[in-house]
């Protein structure tokens, strides 16, 4: 296990929807904090967002973003990375910025019921997977995949959610 520090995390919700999950916040914040403490990079002293939206908010920024006219479950934003020394020194010793996620409600609750999986351990399951992808991890090759599986299974194994790819073949 790694010795890194759990970033500062804020959780906004920006769609009534969310109101149906109450401990949605608290499941978000534990789920960063479990990944943070399994990965090996140092977050100590960074910053993130993630914004529990709903299905019209992720479109509209996987439009703008990735050009794609539809929602999707997660989507993350790493913030450009400076030389650390020299964001260090610009900085004045301000925390690093790691980027943005955002979740849609609607999506992750179709999802959740579609899989008969508890709707507590699909957001956990999508707040590490935003979060792996904020500190460099991706799925865009095979490899990658399986490196980025392998760590969510671990994460979530830490938190006793059951393996989120044992039905299916991959993130995509």
């Amino acid at each position: 296990m790694s010795s890194s520090a759990i970033p500062a995390t804020e959780v906004v919700i920006a769609a009534d929807c969310w109101q149906a999950e109450a401990s949605a916040e608290s499941v978000v914040l534990r789920a960063i904090e479990a990944a943070a403490t399994m990965i090996d990079a140092d977050t100590g002293d960074a910053e993130l967002a993630v914004m529990l939206t709903d299905d019209d908010g992720v479109r509209a920024l996987n439009a703008s973003y990735r050009g794609i006219d539809k929602p999707t479950n997660v989507l993350s934003f790493p913030a450009p990375q400076p030389d650390y020394q020299d964001a260090c020194q610009d900085s004045g010793g301000a925390p690093q910025m790691l980027g943005d996620i955002a979740i849609a409600y609607q999506t992750v609750r179709r999802e959740a019921d579609d899989e008969g999986k508890p709707f507590a351990d699909h957001l956990s399951h999508l707040a590490v997977h935003g979060f792996l992808h904020l500190v460099g991890y991706d799925h865009e090759t095979d490899a990658e995949a399986e490196t980025m599986e392998s760590t969510e299974r671990s994460i979530l194994a830490g938190l006793g959610i059951p393996d989120p790819y044992a039905d299916q073949d991959r993130v995509s």
